[in-house]
């Protein structure tokens, strides 16, 4: 034990020059977790109580989550960032070999349509989630190292579809398209930051869209979702039920909402209240100024990373800083903007909102370097 205490005592060694975090950021993280467990006892009470006898099971798994997310988080706030580079590859193959366990037969279980699940000793883990931080580790390493070649097919462009199809390819048989797009977009962000030739960025684009038009040939159901954008009427009680259920509860909530526990859609109306559903509820118990508030504090958190990208001792954590920021916020937007129909549904959860231990715990460690970085700012 003293050996192991000693261990882990230099690796959190604060180092010289090091200051104080990025208060702000760290305030702003607070109030959303804080303001995402209240809102989750209420949203999922019902749920919970006809899926487990207790009105506080999601609650009560959600803390679990959130325990382990914070020892992380403070843990990666005080472990330099810089050592991550070390293992930037490692973390490349520990991350194809997650996605893959999803098809491994007695390991991976499907959830809904999807198979993104793992069980490890009778607890369920989705890979994806840790993906979107290992991954990034390495994109960043990848272009700190080749920053200025990017202009250069075989140096920049070519490299990043092959490494990134892998992934989207591994995302794509599960399949999880919001995940994949979070993934996809951050690291297309984190390119263009780091000189990605714009004229390239827009082949990998026109090479997305083709891909993805071939994809609804094979999978005709995703399609639906545009169909609801454009539509919620068409199928309103079977392929645009969520869509619409989500449009009542937010529209019912007006400018101050109904009220605290005081929802109407919660009582088995609307599916998947607990996951991605959750900013429906808040829209209708809280209203418009509380729903408001909330996509603004999203909106704060990436604007205290840009500033803290901006001010990064290096390209390596200016990168990652705009990477975790860009991440976070893209995936805020993405719910919120299914939920009012702004944006075709993925399923992705709200961060730090959501029910779900592993987006909760790898959230908070790539929050913990965040400020970590904030640190060690100019």
């Amino acid at each position: 034990m003293p050996n192991l205490k000693q261990k882990i005592n230099k690796l959190i060694k604060p180092l010289r020059g090091e200051h104080e975090a990025d208060r702000s950021l760290v305030v702003t993280v607070g109030i959303i977790i804080i303001f995402g467990l209240i809102m989750l006892s209420s949203a999922s009470s019902i749920v919970a109580y006809a899926q487990q006898g207790d009105s506080y099971y999601f609650v009560k798994h959600q803390l679990v989550g959130l325990f382990l997310g914070l020892i992380a988080f403070w843990f990666f706030s005080r472990y330099d960032y810089h050592n991550l580079k070390r293992y930037a590859f490692g973390l490349l193959i520990f991350s194809i070999i997650l996605l893959s366990l999803v098809f491994v037969p007695g390991l991976g279980y499907e959830h809904g349509s999807t198979r993104s699940w793992i069980k490890i000793f009778g607890q369920s883990l989705q890979p994806s989630e840790f993906v979107k931080l290992f991954f990034l580790i390495y994109l960043v390493a990848w272009l700190e190292r080749r920053s200025q070649k990017l202009e250069e097919w075989r140096q920049g462009i070519g490299p990043f579809m092959i490494v990134l199809g892998v992934i989207i390819g591994l995302m794509v048989l599960q399949p999880d398209i919001g995940t994949l797009s979070i993934i996809a977009i951050t690291s297309l962000i984190v390119y263009f930051i780091a000189g990605g030739s714009l004229k390239h960025i827009i082949i990998f684009l026109i090479i997305v869209i083709i891909s993805f038009a071939l994809l609804i040939q094979i999978k005709p159901y995703q399609m639906n979702r545009f169909k609801c954008l454009i539509d919620p009427e068409f199928s309103k009680q079977d392929i645009c039920y969520q869509v619409n259920q989500s449009l009542i509860a937010v529209g019912s909530g007006g400018i101050l909402g109904r009220g605290f526990g005081a929802s109407r859609q919660k009582y088995l109306y609307l599916p998947e209240i607990q996951g991605d559903s959750i900013f429906a509820i808040i829209g209708e118990e809280t209203g418009l100024i509380f729903s408001g508030a909330l996509v603004m504090l999203f909106l704060f958190l990436f604007y205290r990373g840009f500033l803290i990208a901006r001010q990064a001792p290096d390209n390596f954590g200016k990168y990652l800083a705009i990477g975790i920021v860009s991440w976070i916020v893209i995936q805020a937007m993405i719910n919120i903007g299914g939920m009012i129909n702004l944006l075709p549904m993925t399923g992705v959860p709200l961060p730090l909102i959501s029910y779900g231990g592993s987006a909760m715990l790898a959230t908070l460690m790539a929050l913990g370097i965040l400020v970590n970085i904030s640190k060690q700012t100019r």
